[in-house]
């Protein structure tokens, strides 16, 4: 009798494994397939910018320019998220609230007509300053135009992501297939013939903002249905706002992340420096195309998962995955960013080689944070992660300070990727300590030895692509080795 209790013990554990796997593969395969499509669209509106890159640099004389038109991409990065005031979030939070269509329809309406306002009003603010916004991020007042370009850039920008997210909510994913192609190449379509005309200064600014304003219009007439005047809910917009202002704080500090380092290369070394600064940010920045691939397919994944009983060791899954994807792409990096470099660039730039490891490693770690920091949004609770983001943000601006005047363009590129460090470890202890997130000891012992390989590539193996190309092959088989009965599971999953 013993015996066969413990067989049937033994086979009900069996199916209860059996179960669990399937029901993960399940939800591996609704993330993989938005990972991937999602993936495809951003490449293709990466990919084409970063081929583009050399010919644009080529058609400048100067690096100058370049680094002009970088500052107006932050300054419209600054303000987007003032003008988005969160909003976004917050839509795809509520969204999946209820199931009732009308419901969707006025979250939608809400969402946008709040954006709608927020953004003119920072529109009117920046035309009003531009001079001394001018006099700030570009160090002349004579660029001025730029800030009234910027200025629209950002309201077009800020109410596009909320007139398109009705189609990323419905997972319509061969629209950005299609949006995600003809937008960049739309951008240079317009810039090039202004670069070859000698118009310099605003070839990038108004190629952009034209590519914006027409994927705006293609979306409102995709998605014109869930948007309405008479849908505008007063008591939705109190709650969406409680849930989106608290972000606010959060999204500028991933600003101060992204984009300090510009500014302050501009102050210190000036507009020329923070152009090659630019150049080896874009190269390092091809991570964006993980990145925005995670993006696209983490949100929906994310929320329209967020209730099940196995949340949480899924989460830490994806996480883990997901590190390990990021680690074994930067150290090849490290291998090709001089050939790279040398190979692509003009002589002014080839020293903007050093800063792309870091730079394609920071946004990684910022995808791996918004992984284990959207258990705060899932319990809504969102100020702990504010705070966290904070702490690393005001690390990353004194390293900055530091660093900067010392070593140049390589210092920027250390602190934010030290930045980016240090919130996401006081963030990983948080999450562990109020039971939300759990990590396997495989994985610690994959980071620890990613930042070893990084060091040892600086100090050591710089000019030794053999040894490094050896070494970071010997790390990429440890990894799989570490993961092979999950790699096993996932391809059986996928076959």
């Amino acid at each position: 009798m013993p015996l066969v209790v413990n067989t049937f013990s033994s086979m009900t554990d069996i199916r209860f494994q059996r179960e669990e796997i399937r029901f993960f593969m399940n939800k591996a395969k609704l993330f993989i397939e938005n990972f991937f499509v999602y993936g495809i669209g951003g490449i293709i509106s990466k990919i084409i910018p970063f081929v583009m890159l050399p010919i644009v640099t080529r058609l400048m004389p100067d690096p100058y320019y370049f680094g002009l038109s970088d500052m107006s991409q932050t300054i419209i990065g600054f303000c987007r998220y003032l003008a988005i005031l969160g909003m976004y979030d917050a839509m795809y939070r509520m969204f999946f609230e209820k199931e009732e269509e009308q419901y969707k329809k006025e979250v939608c309406s809400t969402a946008l007509l709040t954006t709608l306002s927020t953004s003119f009003f920072l529109l009117c603010i920046m035309v009003l300053f531009r001079q001394r916004i001018a006099g700030f991020f570009f160090e002349d007042e004579k660029y001025a135009h730029l800030v009234y370009l910027s200025a629209i850039s950002t309201f077009v920008g800020a109410t596009n992501s909320i007139v398109s997210a009705p189609t990323r909510m419905q997972n319509k994913r061969k629209v950005f297939l299609i949006t995600n192609t003809v937008s960049p190449l739309l951008s240079y379509a317009v810039s090039i013939p202004l670069l070859f005309a000698g118009y310099y200064v605003i070839a990038l600014p108004v190629a952009g903002m034209i590519s914006a304003l027409t994927l705006e219009i293609v979306f409102y007439a995709l998605n014109k249905e869930w948007f309405s005047v008479a849908l505008f809910d007063k008591k939705l917009m109190t709650v969406m706002l409680k849930i989106g202002i608290p972000l606010l704080p959060e999204m500028l500090v991933y600003w101060v992340f992204n984009s300090s380092d510009r500014v302050m290369i501009t102050r210190i070394l000036g507009v020329g420096e923070a152009g090659i600064y630019s150049v080896g940010a874009k190269i390092g920045m091809a991570s964006q195309l993980i990145y925005i691939a995670f993006a696209g397919g983490w949100q929906y994944f994310a929320f329209s998962t967020m209730h099940e009983e196995d949340q949480v060791k899924n989460n830490t899954r994806v996480f883990e995955y997901l590190g390990c994807i990021s680690y074994i792409a930067t150290l090849f990096i490290c291998a090709v960013s001089r050939p790279l470099f040398t190979m692509l660039f003009t002589e002014e730039y080839h020293r903007s080689f050093i800063v792309a490891p870091y730079l394609f490693l920071a946004p990684l770690l910022q995808m791996l944070y918004q992984v284990i920091a959207n258990q705060f949004l899932v319990i809504k609770k969102t100020w702990p992660s504010m705070f966290i983001l904070l702490a690393g943000a005001l690390l990353n601006v004194l390293f900055n300070w530091f660093y900067i005047p010392i070593i140049g363009i390589e210092g920027a590129a250390i602190a934010s990727l030290l930045g980016y460090m240090v919130s996401l470890l006081i963030c990983s202890i948080v999450l562990i300590k109020i039971r939300q997130m759990t990590f396997s000891p495989r994985f610690l012992f994959c980071t620890v030895m990613e930042i070893f390989m990084i060091v040892l590539w600086r100090l050591i193996l710089l000019d030794n692509l053999l040894a490094q190309a050896l070494l970071f092959l010997a790390y990429t088989v440890s990894v799989m080795i570490l993961y092979g009965k999950d790699i096993k599971v996932l391809l059986k999953g996928g076959g």
